[in-house]
């Protein structure tokens, strides 16, 4: 099957791009490589190079819209993204330009295609807001209510499919991410927090943690999340479904826990409260294994065990 992946070289798309490959299919990558790296594309490459196409393109160009059309991929995973809160509340014109009009790009390019379906990565962390502690975890029926730039967008996106699948047939499923860790997350910008403790912590350094750390988050990791992806290929059609755990996490534990699989002791550096941070966040993932026969695999001491791995092997090699 040939299909694009938008953001293909980046954290998450590498991975779903890794399955594509094991599988067999025939890949197109469209990154601009702000944040994607090629290095991230080597085991797809090892696996299928003959079948892996890698474009360096802005989603904003409307040069995206023609390699898509010309390439007349069965299906499209939209992974690229302006994917920044706190940046979309500094520009949110750039936020618009990349997560909506680069979106319409790629919706034009799998229309002119006449792809079958768009699977759209959206933010469940972001559209629905911060409702009330008892509702945790968050289900679809949550009321949307995104309080940034970012969750509006990425809110907007997946209206966007609905209505491209109304008026031009392109079959589409948004999957509502929660917090995804793993192997090849950038340890440095605004980069997950498993990350940033994992850097820092093999390194020696200090981590940080702001404000109180019982602040929780749904953290999912990332093949976990690469196999949701694969998962709606055939199946979830004109839904939304988020993509976690239902496990909130609070920041303290996650640090807890990682210092212990490093053999680190020290307590981490308080930091004062981020404005706008969301106090508590978890996903109820039910509905996404009723639709698509998916759930979580991976425990939160296993991924954050293969993560640790992975970034070990990366300094290993830097060294």
């Amino acid at each position: 099957m040939r299909v694009v992946v938008t953001g293909g070289a980046g954290f998450i798309g590498s991975a779903l791009v890794d399955q594509l490959a094991r599988r067999g299919d025939q890949v197109l990558v469209i990154d601009n490589f702000s944040t994607g790296s090629e290095k991230n594309l080597e085991e797809a490459k090892n696996a299928s190079a003959e079948d892996l196409v890698v474009e360096n393109c802005d989603i904003r160009n409307p040069e995206t819209t023609k390699l898509i059309a010309d390439y007349k991929p069965s299906v499209i995973f939209h992974l690229a993204a302006q994917a920044d809160v706190r940046a979309s509340v500094e520009d949110p014109l750039i936020d618009l330009e990349t997560n909506l009009v680069g979106l319409i790009r790629v919706l034009e390019g799998g229309r002119k295609a006449k792809t079958r379906k768009i699977i759209f990565a959206s933010s469940g962390g972001t559209i629905y807001g911060e409702p009330e502690a008892k509702q945790l975890p968050l289900n679809e029926d949550t009321p949307w209510n995104p309080l940034s730039p970012y969750g509006v967008s990425k809110l907007a996106g997946s209206l966007y499919i609905n209505t491209y699948s109304s008026l031009h047939g392109l079959g589409g499923t948004t999957l509502a991410l929660a917090n995804v860790y793993g192997p090849r997350q950038d340890p440095h910008g605004e980069a997950g927090v498993v990350a940033i403790f994992a850097g820092k912590l093999l390194k020696g350094e200090p981590c940080t943690i702001y404000g109180t750390g019982m602040q929780t988050r749904d953290f999912v990791y990332v093949e976990d999340v690469a196999s949701a992806f694969m998962a709606s290929i055939e199946k979830g059609d004109g839904k939304l479904l988020n993509i976690g755990t239902g496990t909130e996490t609070s920041i303290q534990q996650l640090y807890k826990e990682m210092a212990l699989a490093v053999g680190i002791d020290s307590a981490p550096e308080k930091g004062t409260e981020r404005s706008g941070e969301i106090e508590r966040s978890s996903l109820d993932p039910s509905l996404a294994e009723k639709v698509l026969g998916w759930k979580p695999k991976t425990s939160l001491r296993d991924g954050i065990h293969s993560t640790l791995k992975w970034f070990e092997s990366k300094k290993e090699e830097n060294s």
